[in-house]
């Protein structure tokens, strides 16, 4: 027999799903159709990662090499639960996994959270990387920023803010973004975190970067810096934590003064509350001073500073979105799930222990937005082990032929764009580039990112 599957998602979790199931011992032939609700691939790594992060396009690259293969179709422009539902996969499919990710900011719950000014990290990150579905423009009208987060995510940002632009250009930053960045009155940008510095979430490569922005100072204070025992053991005994007290102690003999914009990090730094301004709008960042409580954790101390600031960006963390017709676990943001086996739920949307035939999930929507591409890998084979074992209970579709979801799409009018349409968006999206370059323009540009959808699906269309 043949197994036809259906994947919601064609990020790192979907492919990477595709891929390891495609290489699995298995008893029957795999038929697998990838569809995304986006007219390109990629996901996250397209639409969720700063533009200069090269490391990145190695990536890419992985992934591209397992759709090149040919023996996966994909279907982007194609939104489940419009386009696509649940019940039309199980008429054509035997089974579905869900790897549509996290790509909604999780709630910071203070006080003036919601002003006029302050935005989710998420929204700004699909801005800057030219996702079809955000605005075009971005209110990048302050002079002084608060981001409250330590993970990566918040550094993408803080960076990203106080770069100068035409430093970005070397990069696929779309055209819209770049005049956006350009015109930014932006001078000083301030990170801040709950815990101290050897308790961040990023990475050391993350930070270095940081101290290499130019016509930027690093401004880190000596107070942070007065490390309990918990820290001291860290440096002794982790190299990624010993490698960020390095560079800490470098920025902090630096000489500084001379650079236009100035980026802060603030440790110990518990948001408060976020302070609105005589029109309404975010005129200042509140927080309480914490300090270590001895038991590898952080008490607050009660004392309250305040940083003048006119944006606020909340840097943490990512949520999932539910879908139509899937259980969705509301507290946690994910399909509830045992190791990528959907679970059912009662009327009132309790978790059952169920398990529900035929839908799986794998990625972020699996377990929540941790962890890197490695953990994605290991997810997905836990979720392929489980569909190969679970023949048994699969869907028994009514018409499982390749022909037959081209033949609903075409019916519902809708618009797809498959992997010939991604190849004609890529090679347009660099030919962009070529031509800037060739233009006489500095510096080189490889790639211009194409982020209208209409015209991503008519180029993809060769329309």
């Amino acid at each position: 027999m043949k197994l036809r599957l259906a994947i919601v998602g064609a990020g790192p979790a979907g492919i990477y799903a595709a891929d390891i199931l495609l290489k699995h011992e298995r008893p029957f032939d795999v038929s697998i159709d990838l569809f995304d609700h986006l007219p390109a691939p990629y996901g996250l790594v397209r639409y969720g990662v700063a533009p200069d992060h090269p490391r990145i396009k190695g990536i890419i690259t992985a992934l591209r090499e397992v759709l090149d293969r040919g023996d996966i179709r994909i279907f982007g422009n194609v939104r489940f639960g419009e386009d696509l539902t649940l019940d039309d996969l199980k008429k054509h499919y035997h089974a579905v996994i869900f790897a549509t990710g996290a790509v909604r900011d999780a709630d910071l719950d203070i006080p003036g959270i919601d002003l006029p000014g302050s935005y989710g990290a998420a929204d700004f990150v699909s801005w800057y990387d030219g996702h079809p579905d955000v605005p075009r423009e971005w209110p990048l009208e302050a002079r002084e920023v608060a981001v409250i987060g330590n993970g990566n995510v918040a550094l993408d940002v803080a960076r990203i803010l106080a770069k100068h632009a035409d430093d970005l250009l070397p990069t696929e930053l779309p055209e819209n973004v770049y005049e956006g960045l350009k015109a930014s009155p932006v001078t000083d940008v301030h990170v801040f975190g709950r815990r101290g510095p050897m308790q961040v979430k990023f990475t050391p490569l993350e930070l270095r970067e940081l101290g290499e922005l130019r016509d930027v100072d690093m401004i880190v204070h000596d107070e942070d810096f007065d490390y309990d025992e918990a820290s001291k053991t860290a440096i002794e005994t982790n190299k990624q934590i010993m490698v960020i007290d390095r560079v800490f102690t470098q920025w902090r003999q630096r000489e500084t003064g001379a650079a236009s914009r100035r980026l802060h990090l603030h440790f110990h730094a518990k948001p408060h509350e976020v302070v609105a301004g005589p029109d309404g709008r975010v005129a200042a960042f509140r927080f309480e001073r914490t300090e270590a409580d001895g038991a590898g954790g952080i008490r607050g101390t009660g004392e309250i500073r305040e940083v003048p600031v006119q944006a606020v960006y909340r840097a943490v963390g990512y949520f999932g979105s539910p879908l139509p017709g899937v259980p969705y676990d509301e507290r946690r943001g994910v399909i509830p799930n045992h190791e990528g086996q959907v679970l059912q739920v009662d009327d009132q949307g309790g978790q059952l222990d169920d398990i529900m035939p035929g839908v799986y999930a794998t990625g972020w929507i699996k377990r929540g937005p941790v962890g890197l591409i490695g953990h994605t890998k290991s997810d997905a084979m836990e979720t392929i082990g489980h569909l190969v074992n679970d023949q048994a209970s699969w869907w028994s579709p009514e018409d499982p032929s390749e022909e037959a979801v081209t033949a609903l799409l075409e019916e519902r009018g809708v618009a797809w764009t498959d992997l010939a349409g991604w190849h004609r968006l890529d090679e347009h999206e660099l030919a962009l580039g070529a031509a800037w370059t060739a233009a006489g323009h500095e510096p080189e540009r490889v790639r211009v990112k194409v982020v209208d959808r209409v015209e991503m699906v008519a180029i993809s269309r060769g329309e």
